[in-house]
C-alpha cells in the first residue's frame, strides 16, 4: 500500500478524543507547521510561559522550524538558519543549514514521530488509553516519539543501541515508560528490527511506529522542511543565486524527502545522500559500524525515494569526530578565528551536532564535485546541535588530551578545506535500481513487504505523489478531532 492509511476506527477514535480533551491536547495542522502565522493567537500567547523542552500540550505547536531560539517563552520568527561561509568550508559556493536545535527535545526528529503518530491517533487506529507506543530509533526519533507519547499519558518503549550517547539515555530515563537497548552502535538497525518483532509476538497490546518504513515521516519532511527550506532560501538568495540542491544523511530517509519537494520547485537542483564511510552501504553494497550518530546503516529504509537520489557521498567519521572538536574546543575556536572566521559563525557552531558536521561536509564535497561559484546555493540540515554530544567530547579528552593549536590545524585543513571530490558517485540509472534493490533484503526477505511492493516502488509513476498529497486530507482530519475534543478557540 502507498498511501497513508486514514481508515477510521469509531470507537477509538472516541477515547482518543476523551483522552486528548482531558491532556488539553489540541493537534497542530500540517499547514500550521509549515506556517505559524495560521496557529491562534490564542496559542501563541500561551508559548510565552512554557519552556521550549517542557512536557507541555502547547509544545505541539512547537514542531516547526520557525521556534525563536530561546530556551523558554519564545513564539516564532524566520526559519533558524545557520551559514556556512567560505573560512569555514574553503569553498565558493554559499553553504547553509537550517537548525533542529530550538525543536522540543533539541533535535527535529520530533516533527517526524508526531508526523508517524498523529494520523493513527485522529482516525482512532490508535487508542493512547490502552496501547503501548514503541519507537524503533538510532537516537532522536525515539526521544521525539516518548516526548508526543508523554503529552498524550500514553505508555511509551523507545528502542535504541546501547553505543548511542549518554545524554540520550539519561534523557529517556525521565520521559520514556520504557527504554531498551538493542546490541551495538549507530549501524545495528537489523537488531532494532528483531527486538521490534519480538515486542509484536509479546502479546501486549502495542503499535509500532517504525520510522524507517512509515510514509508520514516521508511527508512530514516533504511538506514542512521542504517548505521551510524554500522559504529560507527565497530570504537568503541575492539576484542571481541559484539554489543548486540539498545533502542529507540517508537515515530513515525522512529528512532526504525534503529534497523531493526542493526539485519540484527547483528542477535543476540535485539530491545528495550521505553516509558513513565505514559503513559504505548505497556507495558499494557495503557493512561496518561508525560514530555518525543518528543516520543509521546497513540497509536502505524502505521510504527513501532512491530513483531521485542524484548523489552519494560517504563520509570518514574520523572527520566528524574531530571537526566537532575544532567547532567546540577552545584551541579549535581560537583558531578558527585566526583564520578569518567570524566570531559570530564561531558562536554557532555548536549548532551542529554529529550528523550536522557529516551533512556540511557532504556539501563542501558536492560543491567541489559540480564546481560551483559564488552564486550556488546549497542547503543542509543540522539536525540536532553539540549539546546532545557533550559527554563525546569529555570521551575524546579522556583518550586523546588536550586539544591542541596543532590539532586545530590539522583538523581545519585535512577535514574542511582539504575534503576531496573521493568516495562519491553520481548515479545513473542503474545505480539508483541497484540501491534500490537493496531494499529487498531488508524488507521483502525479513519485513514482510511483498514482491509486488517493491515493484510499484520503482515501477508505479504515482508511488510517491500520492503520499505527498495526503497532507490536505490528514489536515482535515485533524481539524474535525480538535472540533471534538472542543478546546480549539
Amino acid at each position: 500500500m502507498t498511501t497513508i492509511d486514514l481508515t477510521i476506527h469509531a470507537d477509538r477514535r472516541k477515547r482518543a478524543i476523551q483522552r486528548a480533551r482531558e491532556r488539553n491536547i489540541i493537534i497542530p495542522t500540517y499547514a500550521q507547521m509549515k506556517d505559524p502565522s495560521k496557529i491562534p493567537a490564542s496559542v501563541k500567547e500561551e508559548l510565552t510561559r512554557i519552556g521550549l523542552w517542557d512536557i507541555h500540550p502547547r509544545n505541539l505547536f512547537r514542531i516547526n522550524w520557525h521556534n525563536e531560539a530561546k530556551a523558554s517563552g519564545g513564539t516564532y520568527g524566520g526559519i533558524n538558519l545557520l551559514e556556512l561561509p567560505s573560512s569555514v568550508t574553503g569553498v565558493k559556493a554559499r553553504i547553509f543549514a537550517i537548525v533542529g536545535k530550538w525543536f522540543p527535545t533539541g533535535a527535529h526528529k520530533v516533527g517526524a514521530a508526531f508526523s508517524c503518530l498523529v494520523p493513527r491517533l485522529v482516525t482512532g487506529q490508535f487508542d493512547p488509553t490502552s496501547q503501548k507506543a514503541v519507537w524503533p530509533s538510532t537516537g532522536n526519533y525515539c526521544r521525539g516519539g516518548a516526548y508526543d507519547s508523554a503529552l498524550l499519558g500514553c505508555e511509551s518503549i523507545a528502542i535504541l543501541p546501547e553505543g548511542m550517547s549518554r545524554e540520550r539515555f539519561e534523557w529517556l530515563a525521565n520521559v520514556a515508560g520504557e527504554t531498551i537497548k538493542t546490541v551495538g552502535s549507530e549501524s545495528n538497525v537489523k537488531e532494532i528490527f528483531d527486538k521490534c518483532n519480538e515486542l509484536r509476538h509479546s502479546g501486549q497490546d502495542l503499535m509500532i511506529f517504525d520510522q524507517f518504513q512509515e510514509f508520514p515521516n516521508y511527508l512530514w519532511h516533504y511538506e514542512v522542511t521542504g517548505h521551510a527550506m524554500e522559504e529560507a532560501f527565497h530570504r537568503i538568495a541575492r539576484p542571481g543565486d541559484q539554489f543548486r540542491g540539498i545533502t542529507s544523511a540517508t537515515g530513515s530517509a525522512g529528512t532526504i524527502a525534503s529534497g523531493d519537494y526542493m526539485k519540484q520547485v527547483f528542477p535543476n537542483s540535485k539530491i545528495a545522500a550521505s553516509e558513513a564511510l565505514q559503513c559504505p552501504t548505497l556507495l558499494e553494497n557495503g557493512f561496518g559500524a561508525h560514530r555518525i550518530e543518528g543516520i543509521g546503516d546497513k540497509h536502505v529504509p524502505w521510504i527513501h525515494n532512491t530513483k531521485n537520489t542524484d548523489l552519494v557521498v560517504a563520509i570518514d567519521d574520523n572527520g566528524v569526530v574531530n571537526t566537532a572538536r575544532l567547532f567546540n574546543e577552545p584551541n579549535g575556536k581560537k583558531f578558527l578565528a585566526s583564520k578569518g572566521v567570524p566570531e559570530a559563525t564561531i558562536e554557532q557552531l555548536n549548532l551542529l551536532g554529529f550528523s550536522g558536521i557529516s551533512n556540511v561536509q557532504t556539501a563542501i564535497k558536492m560543491a567541489k564535485y559540480y564546481e560551483m561559484g559564488e552564486q550556488d546555493v546549497i542547503f543542509t540540515i543540522a539536525t540536532d546541535s553539540m549539546e546532545l554530544y557533550q559527554s563525546r567530547l569529555t570521551e575524546m579528552h579522556q583518550e586523546f588530551g588536550e586539544y591542541t593549536d596543532r590539532d586545530a590545524a590539522a583538523d581545519y585543513s585535512r577535514w574542511l578545506l582539504g575534503q576531496s571530490t573521493d568516495n562519491m558517485l553520481e548515479l545513473r540509472y542503474t545505480d539508483r535500481r541497484r540501491v534500490h534493490n537493496l531494499k529487498y533484503f531488508t524488507w521483502v526477505e525479513q519485513q514482510g513487504k511483498s514482491y509486488q511492493d517493491i515493484q510499484d516502488m520503482w515501477y508505479k509513476p504515482d508511488y510517491w505523489t500520492s503520499v505527498q498529497k495526503q497532507a490536505a486530507e490528514i489536515d482535515e482530519l485533524i481539524v474535525e478531532f480538535n472540533q471534538e475534543v472542543g478546546l480549539g478557540k
